[in-house]
């Protein structure tokens, strides 16, 4: 009867470490999910500025200034957002796998780098 009762505490242990996966990983998608939806605006806002900018350019050698600017500084951004949301999946995923970690380690599995 033992073995038993083993099993329904090593059952029960994976379904809590299963909710608290859920849990951290249902975070790390929404702190994504938000910051995904601000840099959104600011890029909407960054173009928006471009634009009026180019049309009130009094010649065509600003115009191409102003969108030359735009591009660079829209590349740059997408850049550092990128790596930004790189980080937070990262983050999420390592959060997550936590609640398994003594699980697999009594399998002898080590956890990822």
């Amino acid at each position: 009867m033992k073995s038993f009762e083993d099993m329904q505490v090593f059952g029960k242990e994976g379904f809590e470490a299963m909710v608290a996966s859920g849990t951290a990983m249902t975070k790390g998608l929404q702190a994504i999910a938000q910051e995904v939806a601000d840099f959104s605006r600011k890029s909407l806002e960054m173009s928006t500025g471009a634009f009026e900018k180019a049309t009130a350019a009094r010649s065509f050698e600003r115009v191409i200034e102003v969108q030359q600017g735009y591009a660079k500084e829209a590349y740059e951004a997408f850049v550092a957002q990128a790596t930004k949301l790189n980080e937070m999946y990262t983050a999420a995923a390592k959060e997550a796998y936590k609640p398994y970690e003594a699980t697999f380690a009594a399998f002898g599995v080590k956890a990822p780098k």
